[in-house]
C-alpha cells in the first residue's frame, strides 16, 4: 500500500498596497544579496547567475540549514515566485504585484508547501513564516522606498 500526500496547501498570505510602482519590488527581489535587509528570518542569499525564470541559488535562513532555491516564474512588473527546496517538500513564495485604477501598487505574496513531508516543515516553519510575513512585507516596501528614492 502507497500513502498518499496532501496536495499543496497555502500556509501564509500578506498583502500590501503603496504608491510606489512594481518596478521598485522588482529590483529589491531581484538584489537578492540585500534580500536579509528587509526579510527578518533570512541570513544570506545568493543567486547563481541572473534574475530570470529557472535560476537557481542557495539561502540561509536564520537558526536554519542553507536551502537551495529556483525561481520558478518571473514576469517583471507582474509575478515573481521562488521554490525552496526542502527534504521531501517545496516551499513556494508566490509574489503577485497588480496596478490599481487609483495608481497605487498591490502587493501580495502566499506561502505554500508541497510534497509527502509538507505536514513536517509546516509544524517547522509555519508559524514563523505566518508570524513574519506581514512584517517582511511591509520591511520590503521601506526598502524599496528608500532605493527609489535614491535613485530619483
Amino acid at each position: 500500500m502507497t500513502r498518499t500526500h496532501a496536495k499543496t496547501q497555502t500556509i501564509a498570505t500578506a498583502q500590501i498596497s503603496s504608491d510606489l510602482p512594481a518596478e521598485a519590488f522588482f529590483e529589491r527581489w531581484a538584489d537578492m544579496a540585500t534580500w536579509q535587509e528587509w526579510n527578518t528570518d533570512t541570513e544570506w542569499v545568493r543567486l547563481d547567475g541572473p534574475f530570470q525564470t529557472g535560476a537557481t541559488g542557495v539561502l540561509k535562513p536564520k537558526g536554519g540549514p542553507k536551502t537551495k532555491f529556483v525561481v520558478a516564474a518571473l514576469e517583471p512588473g507582474r509575478e515573481f515566485t521562488d521554490v525552496s527546496l526542502l527534504a521531501g517538500a517545496k516551499l513556494t513564495f508566490r509574489h503577485l504585484v497588480d496596478r490599481a485604477a487609483d495608481g497605487r501598487t498591490t502587493v501580495a505574496v502566499t506561502v505554500s508547501l508541497g510534497g509527502p513531508l509538507a505536514f513536517f516543515w509546516n509544524t517547522v516553519l509555519g508559524k514563523g513564516i505566518k508570524n513574519g510575513i506581514a512584517a517582511d512585507l511591509t520591511h520590503l516596501e521601506a526598502a524599496a522606498r528608500a532605493k527609489f528614492r535614491a535613485a530619483a
